[in-house]
């Protein structure tokens, strides 16, 4: 090899480096943001997982009723009373 052919190389090898120190960060971030975004969804599942009951249960306990039900009884009553 020549001199102007291992100039040629050296430069090549440079430009590719550079490129290699800019791209890396990003390349990095990536591979860490999609590791993180697995995590996530597999702490979401075991969550999902977790909440939702094998069997449903009958409870002895009676139920309460929500409070739009206390609401709407409450306007139903007044209703006929006043009727």
């Amino acid at each position: 090899m020549d001199t102007t052919r291992i100039e040629a190389l050296t430069g090549m090898l440079t430009a590719l480096g550079i490129l290699v120190l800019l791209v890396l960060p990003s390349v990095i971030g990536i591979v860490r943001e999609r590791r993180i975004d697995r995590q996530l969804r597999e702490a979401e599942q075991r969550n999902l997982r977790a909440e939702r009951p094998e069997v449903q249960k009958s409870s002895s306990k009676p139920t309460e009723p929500s409070t739009a039900t206390w609401y709407a009884e409450g306007r139903l009553s007044k209703k006929l009373v006043s009727s």
